[in-house]
C-alpha cells in the first residue's frame, strides 16, 4: 500500500487521525536514512504488525497467513532459494500437484512470482505475512543447512579435513572430498545463480568469528544475503577453489582465478580473488556478464555535449584518450563501449589488460602476467610489432608504460588507456609526475575522461524535492554553487528564465518494495571531459597545475563532473546526495 492509501485506512479505522500522521511524516522526512511509511509507523507504535496486516489483507483481498504455528516440510521450503527468499522475503509453505502456496510481505511483487513460477512450474498462490512470520520461515533455512552438512563433520566436531590426514590422506585430497559434497555444491551454486538474478556484480563471503557472511553489492552498494553456519566455511572455499582451479590446501597467501557460468540465458566470467583475514579466508567474486549486449554511450549517461566531443576525438587518425576515476567507476565499461563502437573489420584492435574483463569479438586481447615478465609495457611494445591501428592499455601504472602509450600515440595509433585521479585534469600533472616529457604529453593526449557512477533514482516511488536557503548554502561548503545555474542554463536543463536555485525541481526515491526500500534502481555516469586545446597545451609545456588546467577547460566549455551530476539530478535521474556521496571519493 502507499502512504496515502495507509493513512485513509488508518482514518477509517480510527487507529490515528490526519494531525497526528502529518506529524509523523515530517519526522520521518527529517531522518537521514529513508524509512518506509509502514516500517516507520511500526516503530512508532501507531499501530500493531496484525492491525497493519488486516488492513493490507482488505485492501488487496489477499489472506494472511501464520508460518510461526505451520509446519513447512524442508522440500517445499527450498522450492524458493535462500538468497531470494531473504531479498525478497517470500517463504514458499505448501505444494500441491500444480500449486505453490507463497507466504509474502508484498504479493504484489509479480517479477519475483513470475520468476518463481518459471522456477518451479508451478502455478503461485499468494498469502500475505507479517514480519515476525517470515523471520521465523527464514530461520528454517539455516536449521535445514546445518543437518544438511553434519555428515562432513565427525562426532568430535573434526571437519573430514582433519579425519582425511588421520587416515593418511593429505589435507587438499580431505578438502576436495568436502567440495564434492552435495550440500556444499548447492549453496555455491544457489549463491551463483541468484547473484546473476539480482544483478550483483560482485559476491563477499566473509568469514566471522561464528558464522559466515554472504553480501552482494548491488547498484554499488553492499547488502546482506544470507548468513551460513560457521561449519561450511572450509567447505565453501575449497569449492570455488575447486571451481577457479586455485590451490586448494594453500591458505596464507592470497590467490587469483577465473571461471565461467554458461547456462540458458546468461553467459558469466567470474573473478576469484581470496585472502586470508583473522577468522579465515575471505572470497570476493565479481560478475561479469558475458552475454550483455553492447552499450551505447547515451545509455551509459552522455549528455549530447559529452557525445560530440568524444566522437570529434576518437575519430582523430592518431592520439591517446584517457579515462580516470577510482575503482568501481565504470572506466573499463566505457572504454569497451568506445572499442565496439570502433570495430570494424577495416582495423586491427590491440588490447593490454590486467585481467580481460569483456571479451570483443574480432579484438586481441592479451591478459598481463608479471610472474613471467608479461607487463603491460612489455606487452604493449609486442603490440606495437603486431601491426595495431587501435590499442587499448588496461591501466598506466609506472613511467615505461606511459611513455610507450604516448610513443605509440605519436606514431599514428589511437590509444586508449585508465588511470587512476580524482578529475580529469589531474591526469596530466599525474603523468608528468611519473616521469613523461610535457612536450610528448601536450602532443599526444587528445582529451581526458573522468567519470564516476551514480545510483539512479526508483521511477516507482520518485517524489519532487525543492532546495531550501540552509540546503544551497551547505552545498555550497563543496559545490560552487554560484556558477551552477549558468551551466544549467547553458546545457538547456533549465529555461532561461530561471532565476534561482531555489525555483528547480529536483527528486528522490521515498523507497519502496520495487526498490527495496532504497530509493535508487541501477547506476549511471557522471562525467566531465577534458579537450587538450591549444591553450591546455601551452599550460601543460609550462607544469601549471590541476586548478588552473581545470580553469582554462571551463573557459573552453568543460562541464565539471558534480556539475553534470546536477543536470542528472534536474532531470530526475539521480539524486543530490548521491551527488555529494561520489563527489567525496
Amino acid at each position: 500500500m502507499d502512504r496515502v492509501q495507509l493513512n485513509t485506512a488508518l482514518k477509517q479505522n480510527k487507529i490515528a487521525n490526519e494531525d497526528k500522521l502529518e506529524v509523523l511524516e515530517k519526522e520521518r522526512m527529517q531522518l537521514k536514512t529513508p524509512v518506509p511509511w509502514e516500517a516507520f509507523l511500526l516503530e512508532k507504535k501507531v499501530l500493531t504488525e496484525k492491525q497493519l496486516l488486516d488492513i493490507k489483507s482488505a485492501a488487496s483481498g489477499v489472506a494472511v497467513v501464520d508460518l510461526t504455528s505451520s509446519q513447512i516440510l524442508q522440500d517445499i521450503l527450498n522450492l524458493v532459494p535462500e538468497p531470494i527468499a531473504h531479498r525478497h522475503q517470500v517463504i514458499s509453505f505448501a505444494k500441491t500437484k500444480d500449486e505453490l502456496s507463497l507466504a509474502m510481505t508484498d504479493p504484489d511483487d509479480i517479477q519475483t512470482r513470475e520468476f518463481i513460477q518459471k522456477k518451479t512450474g508451478l502455478k503461485i498462490k499468494t498469502f500475505l505475512i507479517g514480519k515476525t512470520s517470515l523471520d521465523f520461515g527464514l530461520s528454517k533455512y539455516h536449521s535445514s543447512l546445518e543437518k544438511e552438512i553434519k555428515h562432513l563433520f565427525t562426532p568430535t566436531g573434526e571437519s573430514v579435513t582433519a579425519t582425511a590426514m588421520a587416515e593418511g590422506e593429505s589435507a587438499a585430497d580431505g578438502l576436495k572430498k568436502m567440495a564434492e559434497e552435495i550440500p556444499v555444491i548447492r549453496v555455491v551454486d544457489t549463491l551463483l545463480e541468484y547473484a546473476v538474478f539480482e544483478k550483483a556484480s560482485d559476491i563477499h563471503i566473509e568469514p566471522q568469528e561464528n558464522a559466515v557472511s554472504v553480501r552482494y553489492r548491488i547498484d554499488g552498494v553492499l547488502h546482506d544475503v544470507m548468513t551460513l553456519p560457521k561449519v561450511i566455511q572450509a567447505a565453501i572455499v575449497a569449492r570455488i577453489k575447486v571451481l577457479s582451479n586455485l590451490k586448494i590446501d594453500e591458505h596464507r597467501l592470497p590467490q587469483d582465478g577465473r571461471f565461467k557460468i554458461d547456462k540458458e540465458g546468461y553467459k558469466f566470467s567470474l573473478r576469484v580473488s581470496t585472502i586470508p583475514i583473522f577468522d579465515g579466508e575471505k572470497v570476493v567474486i565479481r560478475l561479469l556478464d558475458e552475454s550483455a549486449k553492447a552499450m551505447s554511450l547515451e545509455d551509459l549517461g552522455f549528455e549530447k555535449s559529452s557525445l560530440e566531443i568524444i566522437s570529434r576525438n576518437i575519430k582523430k587518425p592518431h592520439g591517446m584518450l584517457l579515462v580516470t576515476g577510482p575503482t568501481g567507476s565504470g572506466k573499463s565499461t566505457t572504454l569497451y563501449t568506445v572499442l565496439s563502437m570502433l570495430n570494424t573489420k577495416a582495423v586491427n584492435i590491440s588490447t593490454i589488460e590486467d585481467p580481460v574483463e569483456y571479451r570483443i569479438v574480432g579484438a586481441n586481447q592479451m591478459q598481463v602476467n608479471p610472474k613471467i615478465g608479461l607487463t603491460f609495457d612489455v606487452g604493449l611494445r609486442a603490440l606495437l610489432r603486431q601491426d595495431p591501428n587501435i590499442i587499448m592499455i588496461g591501466e598506466i601504472r609506472d613511467k615505461e608504460t606511459a611513455e610507450e602509450a604516448v610513443h605509440a600515440a605519436m606514431t599514428g595509433h589511437i590509444v586508449f588507456s585508465t588511470l587512476h585521479t580524482n578529475t580529469s585534469s589531474g591526469a596530466l600533472p599525474r603523468l608528468l609526475d611519473i616521469g613523461v616529457e610535457p612536450y610528448l604529453i601536450a602532443s599526444t593526449i587528445n582529451a581526458v575522461l573522468a567519470q564516476r557512477l551514480v545510483r539512479v533514482v526508483c521511477k516507482d516511488c520518485q517524489t519532487e524535492i525543492k532546495l531550501d536557503d540552509a540546503t544551497i548554502d551547505s552545498l555550497g561548503r563543496q559545490f560552487h554553487m554560484d556558477k551552477l545555474l549558468p551551466v544549467l542554463i547553458k546545457a538547456g536543463a533549465t529555461p532561461p528564465k530561471t532565476k534561482s536555485l531555489k525555483e528547480l525541481k529536483f527528486y528522490k526515491g521515498r523507497g519502496c518494495d520495487k526498490c527495496n526500500h532504497s530509493g535508487y534502481k541501477g547506476r549511471l555516469g557522471i562525467h566531465e571531459i577534458l579537450e587538450v586545446t591549444p591553450a591546455v597545451a601551452t599550460m601543460i609545456m609550462e607544469h601549471k597545475s590541476a586548478q588552473e588546467i581545470e580553469i582554462q577547460g571551463e573557459k573552453d566549455g568543460m562541464i565539471l563532473m558534480w556539475e553534470d551530476g546536477f543536470i542528472k539530478a534536474l532531470k530526475g535521474i539521480t539524486t543530490i546526495d548521491e551527488i555529494v556521496r561520489v563527489s567525496k571519493e
